[in-house]
């Protein structure tokens, strides 16, 4: 069940971003100024940790969405689905761990 929740959660909160990045984006075309406002608010340090838990949203919905199709369509689908799951959240820790720590480097000027 909370693999349903989190897929669910994951997709409105990709959804609300991309809402956002539309409309931040057309503001190029509205007011420059404004565009660049937004876009430097961006740059505030708090940020590194929302784009962190964007990729985490995105990946995890990514790798969660890849066990659902093969739960429909796997005919052993349904007998490892629990097995999925932890291969799901085991994928996402390593990955995030891999993105976290690289993005963070970037942020502090070690790259």
């Amino acid at each position: 069940m909370w693999s349903w929740v989190g897929h669910r959660i994951t997709g409105v909160g990709i959804f609300f971003f991309l809402l956002v990045h539309v409309l931040d984006t057309s503001l190029v075309r509205v007011s420059p100024e404004a565009y660049n406002a937004v876009i430097g608010a961006y740059k505030h340090p708090i940020m590194i940790f929302g784009e962190i838990g964007l990729v985490g949203a995105i990946v995890f919905h990514a790798f969660n969405g890849l066990r659902i199709i093969l739960v429909d369509f796997w005919k052993q689908g349904t007998r490892y689905h629990k097995h999925m799951l932890y291969a799901v959240l085991i994928l996402w820790f390593v990955t995030m761990a891999a993105f976290s720590a690289r993005h963070l480097m970037i942020f502090f000027g070690g790259e």
